[in-house]
Order: structure tokens, then sequence, then C-alpha cells
């Protein structure tokens, strides 16, 4: 009885603390299922190609959406009387900016990577194929 722990009256190891234990076959069933479906979700090629042209697109719409961004903070300059509400501005502007690019550059260095994981995954079944 070393690891019970009482707080009053209450023991966290007893049967009416509303935490149930597994059985052994439980705990067996589970290892099985999550061993089976680990063996059966292997990604593919295909998977790869399409995860690259979906990265690759939403970097040109970041880099799109970023250019019209600097296009419009260009355009419409704060101008503010007081020297903090012009120093929040110009914060904020940088702020906004910085990370329209952080998305495309993020967007984009994933596309190339998981093009580049395609590329290694057709070079592996070829590699497999022959032998």
């Amino acid at each position: 009885m070393l690891n019970d722990v009482r707080w009053g009256s209450i023991s966290m190891n007893s049967s009416n603390n509303g935490f149930k234990k597994k059985s052994d076959a439980e705990k067996t069933s589970e290892l099985t299922f999550t061993a089976e479906s680990s063996a059966e979700e292997k990604k593919g090629p295909l998977s790869f190609l399409s995860g690259c042209i979906t990265s690759l697109s939403f970097s040109f719409l970041s880099l799109f959406i970023s250019k019209k961004i600097v296009l419009y903070f260009a355009i419409h300059t704060p101008n503010y009387s007081s020297p903090i509400a012009q120093s929040i501005a110009s914060g904020f502007k940088t702020l906004i900016i910085g990370i329209s690019f952080l998305a495309t550059f993020t967007f984009g260095f994933i596309g190339v990577g998981l093009f580049l994981v395609f590329i290694r995954s057709l070079i592996e079944v070829k590699k497999v194929k022959t032998d």
C-alpha cells in the first residue's frame, strides 16, 4: 500500500475512483491493431506528388498575396501625428509583410522537399523491382 496516495478518505488506487484498468487481452489487441494499421498506411509516390503540387500551389498563392500586401502598404502609407501611433503602424506593417512571406517560404520549402521525396520514392521502387 505504499503506492496509495490518500487525500482525506479518497484513495487514488481504489476501484471506485472512476478509472478503469485495461486487461492484458485488451492491451494485446490494441498492440496488434496498431501494428497492422501502421503497416497498411505506407505512403506511395502519388501521395508525395499530390502533396508537392498542393504545397507549391499554396506557395504561389501566398506569393501573389504577399505581392499585393506589399503594394497596398506602399500605396497607403500611414500618416499619424503621434510618433507612438506611427511606430505601431510601422511595426504592424512589418509583421504582416513578414508573415505573408514566411508563409510563401514555408509552403515552397515543403513543396520542394516533397518533390525530392517523390523522386527518391521512384528510385527506391525501381531498385526493389530489379532485385
